[in-house]
């Protein structure tokens, strides 16, 4: 019984989420632009959600070839609290402004609060920071009316409803979050081009496991054998995406590079260079 109510009431959670679409969507926006103009999405959050935005960023480089500053988190406590309570931690608005300040925020970045009260104190100083420092905000929040989305541009409101476990915000509220934090940095990523159809194409083929999805990706939308996926990928130093725009560009390795610097690190654009040249 006590698992049939738990998962019944994680079962809300899409629908919650669902309802959040229209600010998800600006965020995701803004997110992009931020990225096609070199700045950054820096997640702030403490206790769950900020373990679930360490997760997030973490993850943004071996899928989709990012730099470790493109995508980052910033947690009460610092990192070691991806691993255990701070106590205390998230009441320190001046710890939250203080440590977004230390990543040297610019106009160009998006900082994206996470606090399921919409009222952490450590968010609120961080979130307050930022739009000093002139970078757009986002709150992601699972109440209605916040704080924290007063101090923002953007808010995506979660609204999950009590937990199981009254006040246990790992549950429905961490899970809604996750999802979200999911939709948005994939979401943003496809916009910047880090897609190519339903493949991640700027992964980095740093392992084998890797090595074989990069020869798959190649071998799957241009149609050459593995033989030759392989030789392409070797000559582009395993850079899926620049072996993709060779390949389907009908181009040498210099002139892939190039086109997809143009295009803006876009596959189809750069590929239909071709056509234009």
């Amino acid at each position: 019984e006590i698992v049939d109510l738990l998962l019944e009431a994680e079962a809300s959670v899409p629908r919650a989420v669902a309802g959040a679409r229209a600010g998800l969507a600006d965020a995701v926006r803004l997110v992009a632009t931020a990225f096609d103009s070199g700045g950054r999405l820096v997640y702030v959050g403490a206790g769950t959600p900020g373990r679930l935005a360490a997760v997030d960023a973490a993850e943004c480089p071996p899928t989709f070839g990012t730099s470790p500053e493109q995508v980052m988190a910033v947690l009460a406590g610092g990192q070691q609290a991806t691993t255990a309570a701070v106590e205390g931690a998230e009441d320190d608005a001046a710890a939250g402004a203080a440590d977004v300040a230390a990543v040297h925020l610019t106009p160009a970045d998006v900082v994206v609060g996470i606090t399921a009260s919409g009222r952490t104190p450590y968010v609120l100083g961080a979130l307050e920071r930022a739009r000093h420092a002139g970078a757009k905000t986002v709150a992601v929040v699972n109440n209605g009316g916040s704080a924290a989305g007063a101090r923002a541009d953007v808010t995506i409101e979660l609204l999950t409803g009590p937990e199981v476990l009254s006040g246990s915000t790992r549950l429905k509220a961490g899970t809604s979050e996750k999802i979200t934090l999911n939709a948005l940095s994939t979401s943003a990523m496809i916009l910047a081009g880090k897609s190519y159809g339903a493949w991640m194409v700027d992964l980095r083929a740093s392992n084998e496991k890797l090595r074989l999805r990069a020869r798959r990706i190649i071998r799957q939308s241009t149609g050459v054998d593995d033989a030759e996926a392989v030789r392409v990928l070797e000559l582009c130093d395993w850079h899926t995406k620049l072996a993709l725009v060779s390949i389907l560009g009908a181009c040498d390795v210099d002139t892939a590079s190039a086109r997809l610097e143009a295009a803006r690190g876009h596959v189809r654009a750069a590929v239909d260079m071709r056509e234009q040249g």
